[in-house]
């Protein structure tokens, strides 16, 4: 305490020369420099939770286990409102933070920022989170990185994002003078140009991952962009485009973990305190922290990958949009008194629901053949017309509640033990596991039997190579008739003009961290394992490196 006294008394003292300590600070060695960057906290919660365990570490980063010395801020929803507290002091020592700290404030949703400053003086102004209202909701905002397009002092000069067209369109401007604000108010620019009404969450997050690629396309290499966007109580977007500034062994990216129950003990990383969650949850908490880098020494954290978009609601993140629709059908989309919703009849998003566009794909097959399966004979319910399926990547659920009418078992699959306690809750599988792909062969061969169909929903864009994926469908499936239905993104086949040239690679991992693979090559491993199609639907999606990339539903059957 005494040490932070006298640290305080230092910094206040020296409150009138804050810009030209800055300025001092800015001519130290240049690796000193380029090393650091801001760092940033975010939490989501099923119910309202205190924070006051996750900001305690965090806080500390904020001068005395690392250099963010030139501010924090926290931004925490209660209901429609918004509190911010802001201060230039670092957040070590800043009594506000030592208040913050101590006061057990309760929210579904919240995020925080600890300043090393790169750009623009260390002034209140410049301090993060951004606050701004948008449609009557309150929006924030909080990034750390390097944004070559946003670095303009003249915030004129700055590009535009999306629809917004001409600066006279912009309602929003930067107060201070970092990079981070001017991308903030550029988001909300281009969100107000797209929508006349209020954008459903399929809809936003759709828009948010365009205008994310748009951010850092033509500057990938230079380009680091972390951040977190709220848009009320309920709803956390977090975005990472990870990166070392040049020279720099410091790796700037975003880290989460959930904790959920079963509670445990976990210890924090930057101070010897540790706390058993055990017994201060209840069965209804689920928390999710994200971090630019992980918090405590003993959860596990994950990584954001290149160009990842998650939206956290209710204590989970969701990358696809049939879950974002189904967190807007709950009604926990963005709430307005000021602006009217799309009509009710936009809301149900049928272009989104992936799960149910694979199922109708199956029904046309089956009812315009006189398709049946081989295990037919051994069915042992008539209202069921395959006896074992597997969904692969089952995520929350929604796939094996599409299938779920005509498979009499069905087993689901998925890397995240969060998602499976979210399948779990729908009643919809009869078996889930926890693992890759691969799992299927190997449950397969446990229980004897083979699967008549596997579906694999959003899965792929997550894969370069399918080879593996299609060898291991191939050996769980029974031996003639079996489907294999699956949605992808296909991206444009190369023009060979030069004998010479070397073929790319027959994936490309676009902006948006999802994989595209090109149409031979499917069109090859349905040869090589032995499949045929039977259908196979596209619409166009988006462009990647001038291509043109398209969402893909195919319906596969065994022939051999």
């Amino acid at each position: 305490a005494n040490q932070r006294s006298q640290k305080l008394k230092q910094h206040t003292s020296q409150e009138g020369n804050v810009s030209r300590e800055f300025e001092r600070e800015r001519s130290c060695t240049e690796r000193e420099i380029v090393e650091n960057m801001c760092q940033l906290l975010g939490m989501n919660c099923a119910d309202p939770t205190d924070f006051s365990f996750s900001f305690r570490g965090f806080k500390r980063r904020g001068g005395e286990t690392d250099k963010h010395e030139h501010g924090w801020g926290i931004a925490i929803y209660e209901g429609r409102g918004l509190r911010m507290f802001l201060d230039t002091l670092p957040a070590s020592i800043s009594p506000v933070a030592e208040l913050v700290e101590r006061y057990p404030m309760k929210t579904l949703n919240m995020m925080a920022h600890i300043r090393y400053a790169t750009q623009g003086a260390v002034s209140l102004e410049n301090v993060h989170p951004y606050q701004r209202e948008m449609w009557g909701i309150n929006w924030c905002f909080t990034h750390n990185g390097d944004v070559p397009k946003f670095s303009n002092f003249d915030s004129c000069q700055n590009p535009l994002l999306g629809l917004t067209g001409s600066i006279e369109n912009c309602t929003y401007h930067p107060v201070g003078d970092t990079d981070s604000e001017a991308v903030f108010c550029a988001i909300l620019n281009a969100l107000k140009a797209e929508f006349h009404t209020l954008p459903t969450l399929p809809l936003l997050y759709q828009t948010l991952q365009r205008l994310c690629a748009e951010i850092v396309s033509g500057e990938e290499s230079q380009s680091i962009v972390n951040f977190l966007l709220g848009c009320g109580q309920y709803t956390l977007f977090a975005y990472s485009w990870p990166g070392a500034r040049p020279g720099s062994s410091v790796w700037n990216g975003l880290y989460y973990t959930i904790r959920k129950p079963p509670f445990s003990t976990a210890k924090l990383a930057d101070i010897d305190y540790s706390v058993d969650f055990s017994k201060l949850t209840n069965e209804n908490d689920r928390v999710a922290v994200i971090a630019t880098k992980p918090l405590t020494v003993d959860e596990h954290w994950k990584e954001f990958k290149r160009g990842q978009l998650l939206m956290f609601d209710n204590g989970l993140p969701y990358s696809e949009l049939y879950d974002c629709d189904e967190v807007e059908q709950q009604g926990r989309g963005l709430c307005s008194r000021v602006i009217q919703k799309a009509p009710q009849q936009a809301l149900k998003c049928p272009n989104y629901d992936t799960p149910t566009m694979l199922r109708h794909l199956v029904d046309d097959f089956v009812d315009s053949t006189s398709f049946s399966y081989p295990s037919k004979e051994t069915k042992t319910d008539d209202k069921f017309w395959a006896n074992n399926g597997a969904d692969l990547g089952c995520g929350t659920g929604r796939s094996g509640l599409a299938f779920r009418s005509f498979v009499q078992n069905m087993t689901g699959v998925d890397l995240s033990s969060e998602m499976i306690d979210k399948a779990r809750a729908r009643g919809c599988y009869d078996q889930l596991v926890v693992g890759n792909v691969d799992c299927i062969q190997h449950e397969a061969q446990q229980r004897g039997s083979l699967f008549d169909i596997v579906i694999a929903c959003d899965v792929l864009v997550y894969i370069d190579d399918l080879k593996p994926v299609f060898q291991s469908v191939r050996s769980s499936l029974v031996s003639k008739y079996g489907l294999f239905v699956f949605s992808a993104e296909f991206i444009e086949d190369d023009e060979v003009t030069d004998n010479n040239q070397q073929p790319s690679p027959p994936f490309v991992l676009q902006s948006c961290a999802r994989f595209a693979h090109k149409r031979n090559y499917i069109e090859t491993l349905v040869t090589d394992f032995g499949f045929e199609i039977k259908s196979i639907r596209g619409s166009k999606l988006r462009k990647q490196g001038g291509k043109d990339v398209e969402s893909v539903h195919a319906l596969l059957q065994l022939v051999e």
